[in-house]
C-alpha cells in the first residue's frame, strides 16, 4: 500500500493531537506551525498573555483517554481541579457555587504546559515530523499541494498531501482558501467586550486564594475571574464592553477602577502590578464563528477554531476541538472493516465519504456550544447572583441527585459527559419546559390549597371543593 500523507496546518493544541492520532491511525505526518517550538528556553513566553487560561474538562479527557490513557494520566498530572465557582461579592464576601452535586469538576490547566505536552507526544511517533517557523500561503486541494514560507529565509516551499488539516485558529488561512471551492456558508461576530490579563502572585509560598474554584467577581455588565496555576498564582482576566476600557486613561485610572469594583483583588494583585500589567499586556477581542461544511472532497478538512471559534465563557473550545478528533477519528474507522485501526488504508472514495459525514454531523453540534458559550457569559457576570437563577439551581441539583439520569443540569451535560452538544440542547429545552410547568402546577396548586383551607376555616361556601379546583387546573 502507498505510503498516506497528511499534512497538518497549525501546532497548537488541536493540531498537535491530530497529528498523534493520525500517526496512530498509520498516516505519515508533516505538521507546519509559524511559530518557533516553545518547548525551547529561548521560545517559552510567545504563549503568555494571549489567551484566557483553560479548562479541561471530560470531553478533553476523553479525546487523550482515547488516544493513549497513559497522555490523559499525564495531562492530569498537570491540572488543578476546580469544585465550583467562587463568587466575589463587593464587600469581599466569597460563596462557593459547586458545578455539580455528585462533586465533579473542571481542571485549570495552563496552555503552554498543555502544548508542549502534546508536542513532546506528536514527537514519540516516529510518523511525525514537526516543522517550526513555516508560514501556510496557499494550497491546490485538487492535486494535495501545500505552498509555505519559511519565516526566517522567506524562501517559499511545496509539500504534497493526501489530505491537507486546518488547525490553524480562528483566523485560518487555511479555511479562507478553502472557500474559494466550497460554497461555504460563514459567519464572523465580535462582541462588544474585550480582556485583558493580570497575575495574581503567590502569598508567602501558597496560593492568595482558594485554588480548588475558578474566582468570579460578578459585576452586571462586566466581571473579572480567577483561576489556578500550578506555581500558586492566578491567571486573572478582567472582561468588559470596550467602552469602558476606553474609559481608563491612565494607570491612576485602572488602580481606581479596581478599587471600586474589586478591592479585594486589588490588595493581593497589588497597585504596583495592576499599573504595569494593565500597560504592557494586550486587550484581546472576543469573537465566535461559524461555517459549514468544514471539508472539500477527500482532500482537506478543519478543525478547532478554524471551524467554530467561540467566546471562552463555558470553557469548552479547546474541549470542543479535541472532541472534533475524537469524533473524526470514529468515523474514519466506521468507513471499512478491513482497515482495522489503519485509516491511512481508506480509498479516497471512503475518505471522502468520512470527511462528509463528519462536517454534516459536527457542525450541527458546534453551531450549539458556540451559541452556549455566548450566553453563558450573561449568567457568569450577572445571572450567579440572581435570586432566580440560584432557585432553579438548587432545584436541578436536588433532582439531580434524586433522579440521575432524568434531570440533568444544563453545565452537568456539558462539561461533565459526551452528550453531543445539539442533543444537551434539545434536551435541556425540554426539560426546562417540564420543570416551569411542574414548578407553576405546583405554585398554583399550593395557591389554591391555602385559599380553600382559608375559605373553609372562615366558614365560606362559595369556594368549589378542592379537588374540582385541581382537576381545573390540568390544562396548565
Amino acid at each position: 500500500m502507498p505510503e498516506r500523507r497528511v499534512v497538518i496546518v497549525g501546532g497548537g493544541l488541536v493540531g498537535s493531537l491530530s497529528a498523534c492520532y493520525f500517526a496512530k491511525r498509520g498516516w505519515s505526518v508533516d505538521l507546519y506551525e509559524k511559530r518557533p517550538d516553545i518547548r525551547l528556553p529561548e521560545h517559552s513566553n510567545l504563549v503568555e498573555h494571549r489567551s484566557i487560561n483553560l479548562a479541561i474538562s471530560e470531553r478533553g479527557f476523553s479525546a487523550l483517554r482515547r488516544l493513549d490513557p497513559e497522555l490523559e494520566a499525564r495531562v492530569k498530572e498537570s491540572v488543578i481541579p476546580m469544585h465550583g465557582r467562587m463568587i466575589h461579592s463587593l464587600d469581599g464576601k466569597q460563596t462557593s457555587q459547586a458545578y455539580d452535586v455528585f462533586g465533579k469538576h473542571i481542571n485549570s490547566v495552563g496552555r503552554s504546559t498543555l502544548i508542549k505536552l502534546l508536542l513532546d507526544e506528536a514527537s514519540s511517533y516516529s510518523q511525525v515530523t514537526l516543522h517550526f517557523g513555516y508560514e501556510f500561503i496557499n494550497a491546490d486541494f485538487d492535486s494535495g499541494r501545500v505552498m509555505l514560507q519559511d519565516a526566517n529565509s522567506k524562501e517559499e516551499c511545496c509539500v504534497d498531501a493526501d489530505l491537507i488539516v486546518g488547525a490553524d485558529g480562528a483566523h485560518s488561512r487555511v479555511r479562507q482558501r478553502m472557500m474559494t471551492k466550497v460554497r461555504m456558508n460563514y459567519s464572523q461576530t465580535y462582541i462588544e467586550h474585550g480582556y485583558c490579563e493580570f497575575s495574581m502572585p503567590a502569598q508567602e509560598g501558597t496560593f492568595a486564594m482558594n485554588p480548588n474554584h475558578l474566582h468570579i467577581w460578578p459585576r452586571g455588565s462586566f466581571m473579572l475571574i480567577a483561576l489556578p496555576n500550578l506555581d500558586h498564582s492566578f491567571t486573572c482576566t478582567l472582561f468588559m464592553p470596550w467602552s469602558q476600557f476606553d474609559e481608563i486613561k491612565s494607570n491612576d485610572d485602572v488602580v481606581s477602577f479596581f478599587r471600586k469594583h474589586f478591592p479585594d483583588a486589588l490588595q493581593l494583585i497589588g497597585e504596583q502590578r495592576i499599573r504595569l500589567e494593565y500597560a504592557a499586556n494586550p486587550k484581546g477581542s472576543l469573537m465566535y464563528l461559524k461555517c459549514a461544511p468544514y471539508t472539500y472532497k477527500h482532500r482537506a478538512v478543519i478543525l478547532g477554531d478554524a471551524a467554530h471559534a467561540m467566546v471562552p465563557f463555558y470553557g469548552q473550545g479547546m474541549n470542543c476541538g479535541f472532541e472534533d478528533i475524537e469524533v473524526l477519528d470514529r468515523i474514519m474507522l466506521s468507513q471499512s472493516d478491513k482497515a482495522g485501526d489503519c485509516t491511512a488504508a481508506l480509498s479516497d472514495e471512503q475518505l471522502q465519504q468520512a470527511l462528509s459525514e463528519y462536517s454534516a454531523l459536527r457542525s450541527v453540534d458546534t453551531s450549539a456550544i458556540v451559541d452556549l458559550a455566548l450566553q453563558n457569559y450573561v449568567e457568569m457576570r450577572a445571572k450567579v447572583v440572581d435570586f432566580g437563577y440560584l432557585a432553579r439551581k438548587y432545584l436541578e441539583g436536588m433532582l439531580h441527585r434524586l433522579l440521575p439520569h432524568r434531570v440533568i443540569p444544563l453545565y452537568t451535560m456539558v462539561s461533565f459527559t459526551s452528550i453531543p452538544y445539539a442533543q444537551v440542547v434539545q434536551r435541556w429545552n425540554q426539560q426546562s419546559l417540564w420543570l416551569h410547568r411542574s414548578i407553576r402546577m405546583a405554585t398554583i396548586a399550593a395557591v389554591v390549597s391555602i385559599g380553600a383551607f382559608s375559605a373553609r376555616m372562615m366558614g365560606c361556601r362559595q369556594l368549589p371543593p378542592l379537588h374540582e379546583l385541581l382537576h381545573k387546573l390540568k390544562r396548565f
